[in-house]
C-alpha cells in the first residue's frame, strides 16, 4: 500500500531503542504506518517485535528515539495513546472463569464506556459470539478464544489495533475467518499492526518489516521484499531428489536447499554460478529442473541466516572483557 498524505500517518517513529542491560532489544527502529494499513512483524523468537508493539502502544517508555503514534507523542502522552489503541496479547488475558458477555462487560467498565451494554451487545453480533454470550471463556475452544479477545480489543472502537501473534495455536479455517475479519477493519479505516510467524498469514499484510534481534532488516510489500532479496529459486524433482539434498547443499552458489513434499527447492543470488551447477548435477543424477517463484520464507530465511543475535554477541564480549 503506497504512503499516504502526512495527516493519514498513524504511527511516525525514529530511532525507537529499548535496552534491557546491555542488551538493544529494540535497536534504532525507523517506522512510518499510514491509516487503514494492515502492517506485519516478523521474526524470529526473541527478536523485538512484542517490544516493539508495546513501545508504540504506550505500555514501555523508549530509552531512545521519538515519534508519534495516533498523534500522540510516544513520551509524554502514552496515556492517550493507550485509550485510543485496541491491544491483542499473545497469550488469552481474560477471566476464564467468566462468560463471555461479562468479559466484555468488565472491559467496557475499565475504558469507562457510557454505552456499555449496547457496545457488547455488537460486539457478540459481530464477532459471531451471539450464541455463545453466557459460555464460560475457560472451556472455549482456542479459535472462540481468539474471537473474544478480538472483541475486546475492538470493543472502545480504537483506532489502531496491535496483535501479538493472535492466531497461534487455532486452526487454519478459524486463522483464515480472523484475517477476513482483520480486512474489513482495515477497509473501515482501522490500522492494524500484527506480528505472525505465518507465511501465508504475512502475504495477506499491506506491507511487511523483518525484524531480527532488535533490528529492523527489510520493510516493503511482499513483493517488494522478494524482489530486494534478489533471490532466484529452483525446484529439482526426481525418485532420488530428497535422497541427494545433503548434496545438492555443497553446489556452488547454493543458500538454501530445502525439500517441500517430494521436491527440493533451490535458492541462489548468483544464477551465473548456480543455474550451471544445477544443470549439470541434474543431468547427472536423472533429475527434472525447473524454474520457480521464490517464496517469502526464503526471503526471510535468507535474512535470518545473514543477522547476528545481539544477545551471543553481547555475551561474547562480555566474556571477552572478563577474560
Amino acid at each position: 500500500m503506497a504512503q499516504g498524505p502526512a495527516k493519514d500517518v498513524i504511527i511516525d517513529v525514529h530511532g525507537l531503542t529499548k535496552r534491557f542491560g546491555d542488551r538493544a532489544v529494540v535497536d534504532h527502529v525507523d517506522l512510518k504506518v499510514t491509516r487503514g494499513e494492515i502492517f506485519g512483524f516478523l521474526g524470529p523468537n526473541g527478536s523485538g517485535k512484542t517490544t516493539t508493539i508495546r513501545l508504540l502502544c504506550g505500555l514501555l517508555t523508549p530509552d531512545e528515539g521519538e515519534g508519534s503514534c495516533l498523534g500522540y507523542d510516544l513520551r509524554t502522552q502514552s496515556a492517550a495513546i493507550k485509550r485510543e489503541v485496541g491491544y491483542m496479547t499473545q497469550r488469552f488475558s481474560y477471566y476464564e472463569d467468566l462468560s463471555i458477555r461479562e468479559n466484555l462487560e468488565f472491559v467496557a467498565r475499565v475504558y469507562g464506556m457510557a454505552n456499555r451494554k449496547e457496545a457488547v451487545e455488537k460486539a457478540l453480533e459481530e464477532l459471531g459470539l451471539a450464541s455463545r454470550a453466557t459460555q464460560l471463556a475457560g472451556s472455549l475452544s482456542g479459535g472462540w478464544k481468539q474471537r473474544l479477545a478480538l472483541a475486546a480489543s475492538l470493543l472502545h472502537e480504537p483506532k489502531l489495533l496491535l496483535l501479538d501473534e493472535p492466531t497461534a495455536g487455532v486452526d487454519p479455517k478459524a486463522r483464515r475467518d480472523f484475517w477476513e475479519e482483520i480486512h474489513q477493519l482495515s477497509a473501515r479505516g482501522i490500522t492494524v499492526l500484527v506480528s505472525t510467524h505465518y507465511m501465508d498469514e504475512a502475504e495477506r499484510c499491506h506491507r511487511l518489516a523483518y525484524i531480527a534481534y532488535g533490528k529492523m532488516l527489510a520493510d516493503g510489500s511482499p513483493a517488494e521484499l522478494i524482489a530486494q532479496s534478489g533471490l532466484k529459486t529452483w525446484a529439482l524433482s526426481g525418485a532420488t531428489a530428497l535422497d541427494l539434498t545433503m548434496a545438492i547443499r555443497e553446489l556452488p552458489g547454493a543458500l538454501q536447499v530445502v525439500p517441500f513434499g517430494t521436491v527440493v527447492h533451490v535458492c541462489g543470488r548468483d544464477e551465473n554460478i548456480l543455474l550451471p551447477a544445477l544443470q549439470q548435477f541434474s543431468q547427472v543424477h536423472a533429475l527434472t529442473l525447473a524454474s520457480t517463484d521464490v517464496k517469502l520464507e526464503h526471503v526471510f530465511i535468507q535474512l535470518m541466516q545473514s543477522s547476528s543475535d545481539n544477545f551471543q554477541l553481547s555475551s561474547s564480549i562480555k566474556s571477552g572483557a572478563q577474560a
